[in-house]
């Protein structure tokens, strides 16, 4: 599309950071009352629930959902916000819980809160039509092991 608008000169090709990396990594975000049932906390843009379309959000930068990309990138103990952020789910603090799409514990904080790390892709048109998913997600592992605010205090 670029090649055919370029001499109208009202489209560039610059986009940062548009080939740093070759994969989908998203980190999925789960509480729990009882460490036996968890639940996601969905992100108001990024991927999570595989059945969710992806949403429109330009011009807004979501700061929350952009910094999980880079927080995607390392570990957990090189983002100390993220730690911050689960820390404030824990506590149930209610602006936290409002950077999600919903608070999967409106009534009373998780006990616990853990984090894995999967790689998302789009489905196929073919996968899409059988499944009504928009994303395929591998599972690469665990990113924060379950924890407490005994655990973080």
């Amino acid at each position: 599309i670029y090649a055919r608008v370029e001499a109208f000169r009202i489209v560039n090709g610059y986009g940062l950071f548009r080939v740093m990396t070759k994969d989908r990594r998203e980190i999925v975000i789960e509480g729990s009352s009882d460490g036996i049932d968890w639940k996601p906390y969905e992100f108001k843009w990024k991927p999570g629930d595989v059945m969710r379309a992806p949403g429109w959000c330009a011009p807004h930068q979501p700061r929350l959902d952009w910094q999980m990309w880079f927080a995607a990138l390392g570990s957990y103990r090189q983002n100390p916000w993220f730690i911050q952020t689960v820390i404030s789910l824990l506590d149930g603090k209610p602006k936290v819980a409002a950077l999600f799409e919903r608070n999967p514990f409106p009534q009373s904080p998780p006990r616990y809160v853990r984090a894995t790390l999967y790689r998302y892709r789009f489905t196929t048109a073919q996968e899409h039509r059988q499944t009504g998913a928009w994303w395929k997600r591998q599972e690469l592992g665990e990113y924060l092991p379950g924890v407490s605010l005994e655990d973080v205090h």
